[in-house]
């Protein structure tokens, strides 16, 4: 806790600076890139008054953490090294222990706690913004309209499909699921218990999403939505939001390690071991390839069982645990490839971001956003999702001509120095912070 009994946010540790180098500029629809220096007008961290621009970012973690709070955390660090005075209010639900999950429940709607709490936060700080990434279950949208009643504008990072489904991934029983879209009461979500594998859960999450889309709260109360790419935008228009509020902005890596030699031989897969990476089909490509091709995997997870047996049946696969962010960073430089897999639509995985960091392809699935990130023979190759023979000839393909791959490197790289570092996301962050100003002094003149 800080002086003020705010909590303080764990930082990221990784933080090595690069050289400037050459870039390839390569345009791709959806996908902005970062704002050159010394480009145009950038919004000041400063507020209409002349002070230090006051904001507040509200995140609810999950049980287990994820990519959402990293980008919280790395988002806060962002605003903090340009200069704005952040003060951030967050929930764990690491913290809800059984006695608490009625109240929890009853509180999804609309939690008093937390607009009450937010109200007197706006106050006590005289934020001009208030920026809400995930509000599942704790916060509520009640702290949407706590922020517009306190006089504040109100920014919502859409780090998932939560608007159009309960469970927030748009995937159930192993494939891609869009039957809650485009209804008033998204029952198939309590029917199937998508939300914690529970119909109680599944049922007070569909309520409270019916409820608010029938009060209009993401049009009434949100004033600007931060979108990865254009692909979570397309769906959540489709699923009531206004297409005019949603602002493209990549994530970013606050860290950046420079680029690997990417020399190690070996292809890597890196994240959470859960059925919707498509690790059955990873496994299985690996299975159908021609020539044996090393894999390291790291991660951990449910599926752990099925990669330690897969390591014991395949020689050439290997699986390392969990593995510490140094380490990481040296893993992702020699792997000559990293094989993304993810079965579902990911909104912006960190992991290819990560990876063309140190400049090294992926091999990715052609669906979601991932075909805003793997541009084919530029970052690296698609294949079709969840086509483990299509992923095998693909691999194979590149493994084959080592000198295409070493070539690869130096665009990938160059990608990712275009799109994904710091000093321009935080420029876009402060130009959406300026649009949703001045959407709600619109509001208030009306």
């Amino acid at each position: 806790m800080d002086a003020a009994g705010r909590p303080r946010v764990a930082l990221p540790s990784r933080h090595r600076a690069s050289a400037p180098l050459e870039t390839l500029c390569v345009e791709q629809p959806g996908l902005p890139r970062a704002p050159r220096r010394p480009g145009g007008p950038v919004p000041s961290e400063q507020g209409a008054t002349g002070r230090t621009m006051n904001v507040i970012v509200c995140h609810n973690y999950y049980r287990e953490r994820g990519g959402e709070d990293q980008v919280f955390e790395n988002e806060v660090e962002l605003l903090r090294s340009g200069g704005v005075q952040v003060t951030t209010m967050v929930r764990h639900n690491a913290d809800l222990t059984s006695g608490k999950l009625p109240g929890t429940a009853l509180g999804t709607p609309w939690n008093v706690a937390a607009y009450r709490e937010l109200r007197r936060l706006v106050a006590e700080t005289g934020a001009e913004i208030v920026h809400v990434h995930n509000w599942v279950p704790q916060l509520s949208p009640a702290v949407f309209y706590a922020a517009r009643r306190a006089g504040a504008a109100v920014v919502h990072t859409l780090h998932n499909y939560r608007w159009a489904c309960p469970k927030g991934t748009l995937f159930r029983d192993g494939a891609v699921c869009e039957d809650c879209f485009g209804r008033r009461l998204p029952w198939p979500a309590v029917r199937h218990a998508c939300y914690r594998d529970r119909r109680s859960a599944s049922g007070v999450l569909a309520g409270s999403l019916a409820l608010h889309h029938a009060l209009g709260t993401p049009v009434r109360a949100i004033d600007a939505y931060v979108a990865a790419g254009s692909f979570v935008k397309e769906k959540m228009v489709a699923a009531g939001l206004p297409a005019d509020r949603i602002h493209l902005r990549p994530n970013f890596v606050t860290r950046d390690p420079g680029a690997g030699p990417g020399r190690g031989g070996y292809a890597m897969f890196l994240g959470r071991l859960s059925p919707e990476k498509g690790l059955d089909v990873l496994l299985e490509a690996w299975r159908r390839l021609p020539e044996p091709i090393p894999l390291k995997i790291s991660g951990k997870g449910p599926l752990r069982p099925l990669v330690e047996a897969a390591a014991a049946e395949l020689p050439a696969v290997e699986y390392l645990g969990f593995v510490p962010d140094d380490e990481l960073d040296d893993l992702l430089g020699d792997a000559a490839l990293l094989v993304f897999t993810s079965v579902t639509y990911e909104v912006q995985p960190i992991t290819i971001i990560e990876a063309f960091a140190k400049g090294t392809p992926v091999v990715g699935p052609d669906h979601g956003a991932t075909t805003e990130l793997v541009v084919d023979g530029v970052t690296g190759w698609r294949f079709r999702p969840g086509d483990p023979e299509a992923l095998a000839r693909r691999v194979a393909d590149a493994f084959a001509d080592p000198a295409r791959l070493a070539d690869l490197r130096p665009k990938v790289r160059a990608y990712f120095e275009d799109r994904f570092l710091p000093v321009g996301s935080l420029e876009q962050l402060l130009r959406i912070y300026a649009a949703a100003k001045e959407r709600r002094r619109e509001g208030v003149r009306r």
